[in-house]
């Protein structure tokens, strides 16, 4: 294994050359050094997001040498150590090593320190202590995170249970990591360590329960992790309500055979029962925005049935009532219930009827309808509905004056 991931162009940008620059003019050469998933996704080959520095410089000495240098420091987390660099509009997050005083399980206590293999220590998975100098020598102070990031392997620094102890969201953690990075059986004692701890889960925020459930959903292929976990019975502490794990796993066949985009959110949704109220009790507890709760809720809405065989008139129909975004949600939840391969061609269609059709605006207005005798009052919207079922009902006929004509007939029939 080498001991090198090279100098990448990451490394050597001028952003991260101008945050590296003014820590090294204050604290020397090698006082901070790439860490974490910036490390680890270049050894096993995967795209650098963020970039993460750990330096053995304090927190008010970073923030001096950034100034120093010209660059904005942002305290986001003085009290554990880190600010965050801004150079040209990119951030880069520096945390000062570390090691924990007193820990509950939500929070920490931490002390600064100058001993790397001391950082290490602390940090959750092995193949997140991960450290590389800015040449690309790489540092792995565990003596198995480069292994285990190779091989795949989610394996809890030191001890599972007191690593755990000291941040109980490390459950999830180990699941989403599982997700995202994991191959072939999951490291044993991390699992059974989870399996025992799992009541824990339930003493998180709401807040950092649902970004860790939602970062796991929008893995690739989160299929094993996911029936790893509740397996081990950590996903009813996150979804207490009965799992459809088979329409989850659908789904995400469906999004993996067919190139279709991770949908963290819709895969979500998936796995809860058919059921709005559900869905809405579930979207308060886990504090998802407005915006999400009424996407899952309408995604699982009882009606209308949608079936493969829908005749192109059906599908106009759905989509119009329901939204172009809905529709494609419970198009894809059914298809992931059904047969998938037999039927694959006819869902493919419907959705792709769906998104190309270009939905009308119907034709009258409340003037039109107050023109044609109708009073003032609730009477107008309940002509106006009866001759939109009318309209929908001939396939939105492009004719305003049948639907003026419709319109009369129905006021004409209505009584004051």
């Amino acid at each position: 294994m080498s001991d090198s991931i090279g100098q990448r162009p990451w490394m050597t940008q001028p952003e991260t050359a101008a945050v590296m620059d003014a820590l090294e003019a204050a604290g020397g050469a090698d006082c901070a050094r790439f860490v974490g998933g910036c490390v680890r996704n270049t050894l096993v080959g995967r795209p650098v997001d963020d970039i993460d520095i750990a330096t053995v410089l304090r927190p008010e000495a970073v923030s001096e040498a950034l100034e120093a240098a010209g660059l904005r420091a942002v305290p986001t987390g003085v009290e554990h150590g880190t600010i965050t660099a801004i150079c040209k509009g990119r951030p880069f997050e520096i945390t000062t090593l570390r090691r924990d005083v007193t820990t509950d399980g939500r929070r920490a206590v931490v002390a600064f320190t100058e001993d790397w293999l001391e950082d290490a220590q602390r940090r959750d998975f092995t193949l997140n202590a991960l450290y590389a100098q800015r040449d690309g020598t790489l540092l792995d102070p565990t003596g198995r995170g480069a292994a285990d990031a190779e091989a795949g392997r989610i394996a809890f620094v030191g001890d599972p249970e007191q690593r755990i102890g000291e941040d109980y969201l490390r459950i999830l953690r180990f699941f989403r990591f599982l997700a995202w990075y994991g191959k072939g059986a999951p490291d044993g004692p991390a699992l059974a360590a989870c399996t025992r701890l799992k009541d824990q889960v339930a003493t998180l925020a709401a807040e950092r329960i649902s970004k860790e459930l939602l970062k796991l959903l929008a893995a690739d292929d989160p299929r094993q992790a996911t029936a790893l976990m509740l397996e081990a019975g950590v996903l009813e502490m996150v979804l207490p309500e009965p799992i459809n794990l088979d329409r989850f796993k659908g789904l995400v066949e469906i999004e993996t055979d067919l190139l279709f985009e991770a949908d963290a959110m819709l895969r979500l949704a998936a796995l809860l029962p058919d059921d709005q109220l559900t869905a809405t009790r579930l979207a308060e507890t886990l504090r998802l925005s407005n915006a999400e709760r009424d996407r899952i809720t309408a995604a699982l809405a009882p009606t209308p049935r949608l079936k493969s065989w829908m005749s192109p008139r059906e599908i106009r129909q759905a989509v119009y009532r329901e939204g172009k975004a809905a529709f494609r949600d419970r198009a894809k939840l059914a298809w992931a219930a059904a047969n998938r391969t037999a039927v694959t061609p006819q869902w493919r269609g419907m959705i792709a009827l769906a998104e190309g059709w270009t939905v009308p605006q119907f034709p009258l207005t409340g003037e039109e309808v107050l023109a044609a005798g109708v009073p003032k009052g609730p009477m107008v919207g309940q002509v106006m509905r009866e001759v939109e079922a009318w309209w929908i009902d001939h396939d939105f006929i492009d004719d305003k004056l049948s639907a003026i004509e419709k319109l009369k007939a129905v006021a004409q029939g209505m009584a004051y």
